[in-house]
């Protein structure tokens, strides 16, 4: 059945998560950083404040996880 194969392969994504964080984390604590920063004193986040930190943060994840799955 093809409807169980797409959630087999979204749980082996989501398995290996916590290790792709993991490699990217400096990435991901700029990115939170930018984020909090951006909303202090209850400012609602808005679109591209953090567009750079996010783009960092979304190549780490995509290289991290061509490595992986190598």
């Amino acid at each position: 059945m093809s409807g169980s194969n797409v959630w087999n392969r979204t749980r082996e994504k989501l398995r290996r998560f916590p290790e792709l964080f993991a490699e990217c984390s400096l990435e991901a604590a700029a990115y939170g950083k930018c984020v909090a920063a951006t909303t202090t004193s209850k400012q609602e986040l808005k679109k591209d404040l953090c567009a750079k930190e996010f783009e960092a943060l979304k190549t780490c994840f995509t290289n991290a996880s061509k490595k992986r799955c190598k």
